[in-house]
């Protein structure tokens, strides 16, 4: 998982985030046509394999999920309930405040920050 957020709908679109290019891109503004941009693009099975990695790469455990039950004793059982019921208060204050803004900012919002690093 990375440690950041890539938002998926932006990279998913090849022509945003192409995984190789067949041709040098245009450099000159206003000159491109249809039928040169399909030229530069990918073939489909790069473009799939890009897929493949931004869904492995994308794959998110969130903050304060924790699948695998390592602690059984009460205490911490419940020292974990406490942090995901704040981690949830903090999610929808942030969903709150988005609404009201032209572009929500949800990179901080602990339902989309990631338990740890691991590639």
């Amino acid at each position: 998982m990375l440690s950041f957020p890539i938002p998926f709908d932006f990279a998913a679109w090849m022509p945003n985030t192409p995984a190789t290019l067949r041709q040098p891109p245009p450099t000159v503004k206003g000159t491109a046509s249809l039928k040169s941009i399909l030229e530069v693009f990918p073939e489909v099975n790069s473009t799939c394999a890009l897929l493949d990695v931004l869904h492995l790469l994308l794959f998110q455990r969130p903050l304060g999920h924790y699948p695998e039950e390592h602690f059984t004793e009460e205490m911490p059982k419940k020292l974990i309930s406490d942090f995901q019921k704040r981690l949830a208060v903090i999610s929808e204050e942030i969903e709150e405040r988005n609404q009201a803004l032209p572009i929500g900012y949800h990179y901080l919002n602990p339902s989309l920050v990631q338990n740890s690093v691991s590639i």
